[in-house]
């Protein structure tokens, strides 16, 4: 998974002037990230279920994602697409289990790959002393056909492998039965008695491998790996779970129940009764959630049960029946679940200290990030208008989210890119260089705090209290002590109170900083002269061209303007085919470029075409990524993405749900087909409880449920534009906006306007 910052410093370090060093320790930085090893002095844990799942289902339904086989002949052993097959005949842990289909040959070799889920900026901790999984075999298993299993922790370090029936010595036919093995097994395997430089909590692979080379095929179907702590033997089912409900939508349900609170809570079974038949298991779902999504399709009634497991598989009893149907849906109708679907993320997956947004989920629960977090308040405006929630609710969470940015660290009136939402202070993600201000992502708070601010607009005590913190908090941005000097020609991204400029990125256009220039101009208290932003942002300095050559790698655009067709689409403005579509939506969420033009273009126009490249790019499909075509596309800056810049370099062929569906105003018919095929298509693998997935690669049958703060409001509020311009109408009113697009030198232009 890349964060869209970690993709910047990638391909935008060799523009900037810092040292070789700085370029190699950013590069460190970056793919640190990458590989989700936190870079902080904060403390990030998984969740309960986190710390004992390893395996529990699959999402794709031919190999799994998080695995990896190899072979050596003449042994056998089945993959798909280099991945462990998954069956749906037999399982646990509903909807699917593991299968593992092998043949051991003398002087051969096969071994397959349990990798456990990475979470983004968590570490890897596992609590337990004992590996549990359940095994199905059809035909009978003895311990001297069985393949043989050892660990791995996340540092590289492994334990000597055993055999998996070391302990059972077979496994009978067509049974499910419950293997327990101490991981003390693994380590005093011939009475060895070295030491190890394992580390059980850092578990992150478990291996099968070829055991005796008998020369038969077999089965074997494995299902819900775990780590468990097998001293302390648990028999206390939990209690079940309360208030189950039901809501039908066009193709699926919305399934929504009160949590449990047992300290060892797993996860929740859920249990359908299609069209009146009986009640079967379907799914199992963390224990960190109180919600799921089904699909079902069109026009169907179904009736649902659930319960709640413990880490020792124990069972509850099963909750109330609730009870509904589906219905199709008009676009209208759609483009309301859709928005609402989205928006939960900001309001039931909040961090619950702040009300800030989280970076990304599943993650850290209190990486709380600023962007994410503005975008997130323009969603609540939305979400507020459409009677998604009450305004009082809307109010109390506005309430929560600004009396906590007042308390929280700011350096010169600026925030940090992440905060820790239980105290308010800076948390330096990206390495120590990281722990002060960041311009960027306070550009785009300050986006949706002046959206805020005009939609609170009621004269009582509460809404007045939100537009004078918020007027406050603006006032007390010192945008211009990011010119590094009283006279500099360009913004810069970072200061630090420890380390002052070092990271030295300065703010260069065209990339998703727009808004960064716009604000500082407009700002009532601490502004930059309007110069800046012909000087810095679309500067045509020797540093700026550098710049630009950096990260795009092409002279096209690198003066800013462009100028050039790509796919018979012309771009005014952008490096090359004009970059992620995220640039296209960061600094449009609020600020409206409709009918009116800078010295350069029209940027609605801009937007529009860039978004069609982007589409054209993607029906051309030069690198023949699965799926790819005029209803499913969508590159940009997100979770498991290649950078998403149409251009063969970067394209891993991972779409970015929020790219299409973010650019809705600028291609509503375009974005419109997306969403269809996204839902009536590939909803059941793409659509959770928060919406559409951050991201999915169909050729990597990657369909991990993940969310990003930064992505999903996206949708919600770019949908919102198309639809009644309602932030664009609020942000454009603030009092600051027209003089400062005066002050540029904007002016109008019908190209747009209608």
């Amino acid at each position: 998974m890349k964060h869209p910052l970690e993709i910047a410093l990638l391909e935008r370090l060799n523009a900037c002037s810092i040292t070789r060093p700085l370029q190699t320790e950013i590069r460190c930085i970056a793919f640190a990230i990458s590989v989700f090893h936190l870079i902080s002095c904060a403390t990030a844990q998984r969740s309960f279920h986190d710390q004992h799942v390893i395996f529990e289902n699959s999402v794709a339904e031919e190999g799994y994602y998080h695995s990896q086989g190899s072979v050596v002949a003449p042994s056998k052993l089945e993959l798909i697409e280099g991945k462990c097959p998954v069956t749906s005949n037999h399982f646990v842990s509903p909807p699917n289990a593991l299968r593992l289909n092998w043949k051991s040959v003398r002087g051969a070799d096969w071994r397959m790959t349990l990798q456990l889920p990475e979470r983004y900026a968590v570490d890897n901790q596992l609590a337990g002393d004992t590996l549990s999984m359940w095994c199905y075999a059809e035909e009978e298993l003895l311990v001297t056909d069985a393949p043989r299993i050892r660990l791995e922790d996340s540092n590289g370090a492994g334990l000597p492998s055993i055999s998996l029936l070391a302990d059972r010595g077979r496994l009978p036919p067509r049974k499910w039965v419950r293997l327990s093995i101490p991981l003390e097994r693994f380590q005093n395997r011939y009475g060895d008695t070295r030491p190890s430089s394992f580390n059980a909590r850092k578990l992150a692979k478990v291996v099968f491998v070829q055991g005796l080379d008998d020369g038969a095929e077999h089965v074997l179907i494995i299902d819900d790996v775990r780590v468990i702590d097998g001293t302390r033997p648990d028999h206390e089912p939990p209690s079940a779970p309360r208030e189950l409900v039901a809501e039908g939508q066009d193709s699926h349900f919305d399934l929504s129940w009160q949590p449990n609170h047992e300290a060892d809570l797993l996860s929740y079974r859920i249990y359908r009764s299609l069209e009146g038949e009986e009640f079967l298991p379907i799914h199992t779902r963390s224990g960190n959630f109180t919600r799921h999504v089904d699909f079902v399709g069109p026009n169907k009634r179904a009736s649902y049960k659930i319960s709640a497991l413990d880490a020792h598989n124990n069972e509850s009893p099963l909750s109330n029946i609730a009870s509904g149907s589906t219905q199709p849906f008009d676009d209208e109708q759609l483009l309301d679940m859709v928005q609402q679907g989205c928006f939960r993320y900001y309001w039931d997956a909040a961090n619950r200290d702040s009300g800030m947004a989280l970076e990304v989920l599943p993650g850290d629960e209190n990486l709380v990030a600023l962007g994410g977090s503005g975008f997130g308040i323009s969603a609540l405006v939305v979400a507020t208008e459409r009677q998604f929630i009450t305004r009082d609710e809307s109010v109390q969470r506005m309430l929560q989210i600004l009396r906590f940015l007042k308390k929280a660290d700011r350096f010169h009136g600026v925030w940090p890119h992440f905060l820790d939402g239980r105290t308010g202070e800076v948390w330096p993600l990206f390495g120590e260089y990281d722990n002060g201000g960041d311009l960027v992502e306070t550009a785009f708070l300050i986006q949706g705090l002046l959206t805020a601010r005009q939609y609170f607009n009621r004269d009582t005590q509460e809404e007045q209290e939100i537009r004078d913190t918020i007027t406050q908090l603006w006032r007390e941005v010192e945008w211009d002590w990011y010119r590094k000097t009283p006279d500099g020609e360009v913004l810069y991204w970072h200061w630090s109170p420890d380390h002052e400029w070092h990271i030295s990125h300065p703010l260069v256009g065209w990339n998703e900083t727009m808004i960064v220039y716009l604000l500082a101009i407009a700002s009532p208290t601490h502004p930059v002269p309007a110069e800046l932003y012909y000087s810095g942002w679309a500067g045509q300095s020797e540093s700026a061209v550098k710049y630009r050559h950096g990260w795009s790698r092409t002279t096209d655009g690198d003066h800013y303007a462009n100028g050039k067709s790509y796919y018979g689409h012309k771009l005014d403005v952008g490096c090359g085919t004009g970059g992620d579509l995220f640039f296209t939506q960061f600094s449009f969420l609020g600020f409206n470029p409709r009918g009116i033009r800078d010295r350069y273009t029209n940027y609605f126009e801009n937007n529009r075409q860039l978004a069609l490249i982007n589409r054209a790019y993607c029906i051309d499909n030069p690198r023949q990524r699965e799926g790819y075509g005029p209803n499913c596309w969508g590159l940009s800056a997100g979770l498991h993405t290649g950078g998403g810049k149409p251009q063969p370099r970067d394209d891993n062929g991972t779409v970015c749900c929020s790219a299409a569906l973010g650019c809705m105003p600028f291609t509503p018919d375009e974005s419109i087909a997306v969403l269809r095929h996204f839902y009536h298509d590939l909803g059941s693998k793409i659509w959770g409880v928060f919406g559409f997935h951050d991201g999915f690669s169909a050729t990597e049958s990657w369909y991990d449920e993940c969310y990003m703060g930064l992505n999903q409001a996206q949708i919600v509020v770019g949908i919102e534009n198309h639809r009644t311009g309602l932030p664009w109408k609020l942000f454009m009113s603030n009092p600051e906006v027209q003089p400062m697009l005066d002050a540029i030198g904007f002016v109008p232009d019908l190209q747009s306007a209608n």
